[in-house]
């Protein structure tokens, strides 16, 4: 395997670690879709974690700009569920820090901890394992602005757009590789389709 996996090599190590499976989901905003995936699940594994992550990292160097500013970048995730990733991308970037956000209840808004928040001029890299609402990247990045600090680019392990994506505008974005999944408003959508049949598994994200 390269340095850079290519996509069809990510999504086999997805395969293989149990991350990715196909079958019949139902997601938290009701969309149901025939795929559902888990990077945790991958990243839980030593090595799996280490290709993926020099993977990204290597992507984000190949950007001049980016290359240029990293011993003074600080990785920012959404959510703690993309700490394995925000860590093992700074380890092989050899950037500054890694800090993140959270929400203090179900449905609250993020939020970051006291004294651990970005401060104007500071050059910040978005950091998740998968891309796939973009509601808690959008929420992240308008909090960092708003605090006068600047996102310089925004990197993921998996793209997996569905309907309610939204664009990210000029800003550089890096993955290691983008699923295409089916996604239905109902499973009575799906069924009618011929799709996806059965129960929905309920699943979050």
């Amino acid at each position: 395997m390269q340095l850079i996996p290519t996509e069809e090599e990510v999504v086999a190590l997805l395969r293989e670690t149990g991350a990715l499976r196909t079958g019949h989901f139902e997601y938290p905003n009701g969309l149901h879709s025939d795929r559902y995936l888990q990077v945790a699940r991958a990243m839980r594994h030593y090595d799996t974690a280490k290709i993926l992550s020099v993977a990204l990292s290597r992507k984000l160097r190949a950007h001049p700009e980016i290359r240029a500013i990293v011993p003074e970048l600080s990785i920012i995730t959404p959510a703690t569920g993309g700490l394995p990733v925000a860590y093992g991308v700074c380890e092989a970037l050899r950037a500054r820090q890694v800090y993140w956000a959270e929400r203090a209840d179900q449905g609250g808004p993020l939020r970051f901890r006291p004294n651990l928040e970005p401060v104007p001029g500071e050059k910040v890299l978005l950091v998740d394992d998968i891309l796939r609402s973009g509601k808690k990247l959008t929420e992240l990045r308008s909090m960092i602005e708003e605090r006068g600090a600047i996102v310089v680019g925004l990197a993921v392990i998996v793209y997996q757009p569905n309907p309610e994506t939204p664009s990210f505008g000029g800003l550089p974005f890096y993955y290691l590789a983008k699923l295409d999944a089916m996604y239905y408003f109902s499973a009575e959508e799906a069924a009618a389709k011929g799709h996806l049949a059965g129960t929905a598994e309920k699943v979050w994200i």
